[in-house]
């Protein structure tokens, strides 16, 4: 049971880890109902599989966390909502059986943390936490330009969504993981990681969410959505 769907004491208890006792719906903070509410509707791109998955603990006293996938399955093959049900009104709703012998493309966290009483370093009660991965082919991973680029295409699809944020901030890193000695057979592989935070500003919250998974499928390599938003290229191995 999540908060996207049958509210159950498993998820509550997620978002107060602190009691002992799981609070009801209604014990949740307007602003958080308002919050998950706002993250219901939003209507992310059908290519990346979301799910929620269980939330940071000890970071704010109330959180929801959602996962994307992409894989080199047809495009509209992949639809939203996970085994626990979680996003089933995100998006598609009919959920689609995922195939396990797919390569993963790129993979995302989206993470809304709020606290009441607020945080000084977020300037607000609430805070977005996102994080994308994927694989690169290897004249890609060389780019010294990758980083930067990465940043400024996470600022351009935030304006380009309309995404009401202050106070934003991450870092881009490449990884080279090379094996050796008895793993020396398996291939290199080269991957870039964007981890970013931002505090939401006026606006609801499913601009944000559907920003995110449009920045998972560009970094998949697919093509990006709005049209104006221009994705990454070659971000995924060839």
């Amino acid at each position: 049971m999540t908060f996207f769907g049958p509210l159950g004491t498993g998820a509550l208890r997620a978002a107060a880890p602190r009691r002992e006792s799981s609070p009801s719906i209604d014990e949740l903070p307007g602003a958080f109902r308002d919050a998950l509410g706002e993250i219901r509707r939003a209507t992310p791109r059908p290519e990346a599989a979301i799910a929620e998955i269980p939330a940071p603990r000890k970071l704010a006293p109330y959180a929801v966390a959602l996962r994307a996938e992409v894989t080199e399955s047809s495009p509209g093959q992949r639809v939203t909502g996970g085994t626990t049900g979680a996003v089933s009104s995100l998006g598609t709703s009919s959920p689609a059986p995922a195939d396990e012998d797919a390569e993963q493309l790129a993979a995302g966290r989206f993470i809304l943390l709020h606290d009441p009483a607020g945080q000084a370093a977020w300037d607000g009660t609430s805070r977005v936490v996102i994080y994308i991965r994927a694989e690169l082919d290897t004249e890609m991973s060389n780019d010294p330009l990758l980083a930067s680029v990465a940043w400024t295409w996470l600022a351009d699809s935030l304006s380009q969504y309309g995404v009401q944020h202050r106070r934003a901030g991450g870092t881009a890193t490449r990884i080279l993981s090379e094996s050796f000695g008895e793993l020396a057979d398996r291939e290199a592989s080269n991957t870039v990681e964007l981890r970013a935070s931002w505090t939401p500003g006026d606006g609801g919250l499913d601009t944000h969410v559907e920003a995110w998974s449009d920045m998972v499928c560009s970094f998949a390599g697919l093509p990006a959505l709005p049209d104006g938003v221009v994705a990454m290229p070659t971000l995924r191995r060839s």
